[in-house]
């Protein structure tokens, strides 16, 4: 068993000390990492979540029983006296910080022992996700891993002092509240006191920062929890962290001209990053025609052009059609991969497409000796030739055509650019490219659902200009929404809300619902907003993507600490899982066992 520490207190991390305190006593703790014995001498590599100092037992030094130092394994806990020495020119680790001292340990308590891991606490880990994240305590004491956790830690702080600093309020909102469906399933939560009556856990704050601005707060701001009840990918989690704001009397411009100085001081404080101000601005529209997205990674060219005015009479009918009833035909520029790319890599370029509902995909290989493709022989020279100035095609460049409604070229070509950025290595490391994203639809149609929904949620207030259209025009309604975009990834969204709940309940007409079921639903915002409300809006950031960007990782999983799996599951925990029933009755629950 491990002794206590009694009077031992701890001087500094392991890694907070320089050779300028070469000669100092010092007591230290943490984890064995590795450990050499060389007989009358060991070497412990003592970590904590600052780094590693190397502490050296000499026998000849140790005023306690050496044996007990044999004993020493990996991830035992230990306290350890001793002085600081400078190492000699052969032992020197250039690796670490600490490489240039050590510590001669004079005295050790086991304060702790370990069983062996079931992986080695080491930076990149190769061992399989599953197993790491069953065994999250341990993954936790990585040094990559915590090295994440602490950057998230700076950009939360960060983020949190310079909202403070402009006068924003951090405010909490309940985490028991109504159900408000706003697009994704609600997690419900059953009532004891109130049988077969339910909260849902939020999907936003939304509502209630809303109604703090009614009532009088100004600027209102939360680093909060957040759930959606949805299917996962790397970058979601059933629970995820919003850096959530809001702020009255203000339009578009001044919410997103705080929220660049924002992004600005947490790049600097977190990375020593200068971000330029003020950031670009992309109408929707602009980034959906030029880069088939809405969240454009501008890192590189490759953009989309629009070819349909130059095939809409071609002979070649899969392009005419799709022309003739309504689509386009659209192409992207593989600038020099007609001598990298081989048939076969074209060939799966097209399977890929189709995973985003293209039909297929056509090509033209612009090489030494002429055309290589398969559609040019249905095509005018006067065609070719407008579709190689259109797209800039020259010798040694492959061009990459689909033609179908909007939505599906947008998404297919969006999607191969990025791939073929990948493949090419076209993006440099280390850049940031951020933008805005503005004047987003203010709805969209669900094919699903057979009606227009609403593109952000059903508080955004449209444009001016396109009030008339919310009910007579929907599909041609734009927002004051604007998007944060990060490298091809959103990482804050907002708008400018409404503020009369006349247009409110326009725009509850608009999405479907009759006025008792608005009612019904958001009948305490659409009270409030007739108490006098002012003009107001907000952004709110996933601060769990933000920090997987900022921090260089593939999945949000790796940038939260006890995170859920595909199947919204637990591994170390075990959860979700079942409830006794005495529990289940107390809620008046019954659960089909079938």
């Amino acid at each position: 068993m491990g002794e206590l520490l009694g009077d031992w207190k701890r001087t500094a991390l392991c890694a907070e000390f320089t050779k300028d305190d070469v000669g100092r006593e010092v007591t230290l703790m943490g984890w064995a990492d590795t450990r050499r014995d060389l007989g009358g001498l060991v070497f412990v590599d003592l970590r904590d979540r600052s780094g590693i100092m190397q502490v050296v037992f000499d026998e000849s030094v140790f005023e306690g029983d050496f044996d007990k130092v044999g004993s020493i394994r990996s991830e035992f806990v230990l306290a350890v006296k001793g002085k600081i020495m400078e190492r000699s020119e052969d032992t020197v680790n250039p690796k670490i910080p600490t490489g240039l001292i050590e510590v001669k340990v004079r005295e050790m308590k086991i304060l702790s022992k370990a069983e062996t891991p079931p992986f080695e606490i080491e930076d990149g880990s190769k061992v399989r996700e599953e197993l790491r994240l069953k065994y999250r305590f341990l993954d936790l004491r990585r040094p990559d891993m915590q090295k994440n956790l602490i950057l998230r830690n700076k950009i939360a702080n960060s983020a949190r002092a310079y909202l403070s600093d402009n006068g924003f309020l951090d405010i909490e909102t309940p985490m028991l509240q109504k159900s408000t469906p706003e697009g994704a399933r609600d997690y419900l939560v059953p009532s004891r006191i109130h049988p077969g009556a339910f909260y849902a856990l939020p999907q936003s704050p939304q509502l209630f920062k809303q109604i703090l601005m009614v009532s009088g707060y100004d600027r209102y701001f939360q680093i909060t929890k957040c759930f959606r009840d949805e299917d996962l990918r790397a970058d979601r989690q059933p629970e995820f962290t919003q850096i959530d704001t809001e702020m009255s009397f203000v339009d578009a411009d001044d919410v997103m001209t705080i929220h660049e100085g924002l992004i600005q001081k947490v790049f600097k404080d977190v990375m020593d990053i200068d971000i330029k101000l003020p950031l670009r601005r992309i109408p929707y529209q602009e980034a959906m025609d030029r880069f088939g997205s809405d969240k454009p990674d501008t890192r590189f060219g490759m953009e989309l052009r629009d070819v349909s005015d130059i095939v809409a009479g071609s002979e070649f009918k899969v392009f005419s059609s799709v022309v003739k009833n309504g689509g386009s035909v659209r192409a992207i520029n593989a600038k020099g991969c007609a001598n990298i790319l081989a048939r076969r890599e074209i060939d799966a370029l097209v399977d890929f497409v189709k995973i985003y509902g293209a039909k297929g995909m056509a090509w033209i290989s612009i090489r030494e000796d002429g055309l290589n493709s398969p559609i040019t022989k249905f095509m005018t020279q006067e065609e070719i030739d407008a579709i190689m100035q259109r797209t800039d095609g020259q010798v040694g460049d492959i061009l990459f055509f689909v033609g179908d409604k909007n939505s599906v070229v947008y998404d297919s070509l969006g999607a191969l650019r990025l791939k073929l950025a990948e493949k090419l290595e076209l993006v440099k490391e280390n850049t940031w490219d951020l933008l805005w994203v503005t004047e987003f639809p203010l709805f969209e149609y669900s094919e699903e659902e057979k009606r227009y929904v609403a593109k952000h949620h059903p508080f955004t207030s449209p444009m001016d200009e396109d009030i008339d259209k919310v009910v007579s025009d929907p599909a041609n309604a734009r927002a004051k929404a604007y998007d944060i975009v990060l490298n091809g990834n959103e990482i804050g969204g907002g708008s400018i809300r409404i503020h009369s709940s006349e247009l409110q309940e326009k725009m509850f007409e608009a999405l479907g619902f009759s006025k008792e079921d608005a009612w019904n639903r958001f009948g305490f915002l659409l009270e409030a907003l007739k108490y006098g409300t002012p003009p107001h809006g907000g952004l709110a950031y996933g601060l769990d993507r933000l920090a997987m960007l900022m921090a260089g990782v593939d999945s949000i999983r790796d940038v939260i600490a006890f995170p859920k799996v595909q199947n919204a599951s637990d591994l170390m925990s075990k959860a979700p899982t079942e409830v006794d029933k005495k529990q289940l009755r107390e809620l008046h629950i019954k659960v089909d066992e079938d």
